[in-house]
């Protein structure tokens, strides 16, 4: 693995496990109420780019982070529209 490849692949683990506890906290709770729908809806599409970009760059480290980080915003974002208080 090369040191760029290294790299990427720490800052994809350490981004996409950043997520985890939100979206944890978010579906134990239900509650969403501090969550921005605006933010999270201008996030998760740019998650999707990044992700697009991974697969046209055949980035793979690229490309797993921002699946999981996809599904992880993606959930709290539907969580966000459905329990809008």
């Amino acid at each position: 693995m090369s040191p760029a490849d290294l790299v990427g692949s720490l800052a994809a683990c350490l981004t996409t496990v950043s997520f985890v506890p939100q979206a944890w906290l978010s579906f134990r709770t239900r509650d969403v109420s501090g969550v921005s729908l605006g933010m999270y809806s201008v996030f998760t599409v740019g998650v999707a780019l990044w992700l697009a970009y991974g697969l046209l760059l055949g980035a793979w480290p690229m490309v797993i982070a921002n699946a999981i980080t996809l599904l992880l915003a993606l959930v709290i974002l539907v969580m966000k529209l459905r329990y809008r208080r």
